[in-house]
């Protein structure tokens, strides 16, 4: 293998790797969403648990996620009328998982994508504590 291959070697692996890297807390995000949806009666899940996982197919993914933030606000808000569980928000998640969305559409624009991924990132963290907030919330009030 001459230098150059070496190099393109190198360079694919760490691309590969870099990949696998970033795909670990996007598992763990999916994971807590699919948990959270297990947590709710099957009469109020407005999607399957398994859904989630469609955000992993590129540009479908995008989509998808607004798809998500929105059916689980309502399979949430559903859910806690049903146990008479007080909630803070009248769709929960909704907003800030929202803004997630569109903060992670806007991150392709050139030149204004890097700010709005900045923040689509902070929105999406956000987004993940509560909603792993909301499956506690109901691990804690299980109906009998």
């Amino acid at each position: 293998m001459n230098s150059d291959g070496a190099i393109i070697g190198i360079f694919a692996i760490a691309i590969i790797v870099g990949v696998m890297i970033g795909l670990i807390p996007i598992i763990f995000y999916l994971l807590t969403l699919q948990k959270t949806l297990n947590e709710v009666s099957p009469e109020n899940r407005q999607m399957p648990p398994g859904q989630v996982w469609l955000i992993l197919i590129p540009i479908f993914g995008m989509v998808w996620a607004f798809i998500v933030v929105n059916r689980i606000a309502d399979s949430l808000k559903a859910e806690f009328a049903k146990r008479n569980v007080p909630i803070d928000e009248d769709r929960p998640g909704y907003s800030i998982g929202l803004t997630y969305c569109i903060l992670y559409c806007c991150s392709i624009i050139p030149i204004l994508g890097g700010l709005a991924a900045i923040g689509g990132l902070v929105c999406w963290i956000i987004y993940w504590v509560k909603i792993a907030g909301y499956k506690t919330k109901l691990e804690q009030t299980k109906l009998a």
